[in-house]
C-alpha cells in the first residue's frame, strides 16, 4: 500500500530512526494511538523493537514539546501487543505517539515535584503541541479529529475493561484513540488524556469555560499604577545607589532609560559637530 502524504512531522528530529533497522509495513493512517511512557526522558526502546512512530518529550523551560520521529507516519510501528489469531494493532493504519510523562496517580505522587507531566492534569502547552500534532494528522493524513472513546483513569483502565475495542470495532474505528482501547493489549495508558481538549486546540477552539477576569473593577488607570508605581524590578548594578536600593519601581527605571538615552543623543551630536568641524579644516588647508 503507497505511503500517502508527507512522512516526516516539521520540526521532528530522527536522532533516534529505527526505520531502517525495523522497515515496518507501509500503511494509511487514519488512527492515533496515544501513549504515555511512564517515565521522564526519552526512552532508549529497547533499541527500538518496541518504539512507536513519535515520542513526544516536554521542555519545560521553553513550554513546549519536543518532537522525535522513529518511522515515517505511514509505517507500522512497534508499541503495540499483536497476538496471533486475532487482528491486526500495529500494521492496522494506526501512527503511535507516546507522551513522556505518567498517567499512573501514584507514579505522580511519588515523583513529586521532579519535573513531569501527569496526563490528568497537563498544562495549556502540551495540549496546543499535542492539538497541532493532530491537526497537521488531519491536514495531511485525513486522520479525523474525533474520538467517540472514553478515557478512563489509570489503574481501572488496564486490562480487559470495558472500554476496550471488540475486533470488529477497532477494525472500523478511525480518528483518536489510547492504548488502553486497542484489542489485544491489557495497558491502560494515557489513562485520563485530555483528548477533548487536544481535539478542540486542534481545530482553534475551547474547552475550558470562561473564567473570570481577575482584573475586573480595575481601571485602566488603577492597573497602570500598580504597573508602574507599585511593581519592584531588580535595580541596575551600575545605579550609584545600588547598595541601598537593590530594586527600583518600573517608572524610575523607565525614566533611568530616558535620561541615558538622551545623555548619548547630546554626546553624539558634540561628536558630530567635532567630526563637522574636523573635515571642514581638512578641507581648507
Amino acid at each position: 500500500m503507497a505511503k500517502t502524504g508527507p512522512q516526516r512531522y516539521p520540526g521532528a528530529s530522527t536522532g533516534y530512526w529505527y526505520g531502517s533497522k525495523y522497515p515496518g509495513s507501509a500503511m494509511e493512517s487514519n488512527v492515533v494511538v496515544w501513549h504515555t511512557t511512564e517515565g521522564t526522558s526519552l526512552p532508549a526502546y529497547d533499541g527500538g523493537s518496541m518504539a512507536p512512530n513519535f515520542t513526544a518529550v516536554p521542555d519545560f523551560k521553553a513550554k513546549r514539546l519536543v518532537w522525535y520521529q522513529h518511522f515515517d507516519f505511514d509505517s507500522s510501528s512497534r508499541a503495540l501487543v499483536n497476538r496471533a489469531g486475532g487482528v491486526e494493532t500495529n500494521t492496522l493504519n494506526a501512527v503511535q505517539v507516546e507522551l513522556v510523562g505518567t498517567c499512573d496517580p501514584t507514579a505522580h505522587k511519588r515523583w513529586g515535584t521532579k519535573a513531569h507531566l501527569y496526563t490528568a492534569d497537563l498544562p495549556d502547552w502540551v495540549i496546543r503541541d499535542l492539538g497541532a500534532f493532530a491537526r497537521w494528522a488531519r491536514d495531511h493524513h485525513s486522520v479525523p479529529l474525533t474520538s467517540g472513546q472514553t478515557f478512563v483513569a489509570y489503574p481501572a483502565s488496564y486490562g480487559a475493561t470495558k472500554t476496550r475495542m471488540a475486533n470488529a470495532e477497532w477494525l472500523a474505528f478511525k480518528g483518536h484513540c489510547g492504548h488502553q482501547h486497542v484489542p489485544e493489549n491489557d495497558h491502560g495508558d494515557p489513562g485520563t488524556f485530555p483528548i477533548a481538549a487536544v481535539l478542540a486546540a486542534a481545530t482553534g477552539t475551547t474547552t475550558t469555560p470562561t473564567e473570570e477576569d481577575p482584573m475586573a473593577g480595575y481601571s485602566k488607570r488603577d492597573i497602570a499604577g500598580a504597573t508602574w508605581d507599585e511593581d519592584m524590578v531588580p535595580a541596575p548594578e551600575f545605579a550609584p545607589d545600588y547598595a541601598k536600593n537593590k530594586f527600583w519601581k518600573p517608572s524610575a527605571y523607565l525614566r533611568s532609560i530616558y535620561n541615558a538615552v538622551i545623555t548619548i543623543r547630546d554626546e553624539l551630536r558634540a561628536v558630530r559637530t567635532a567630526v563637522d568641524a574636523l573635515t571642514k579644516s581638512i578641507k581648507e588647508s
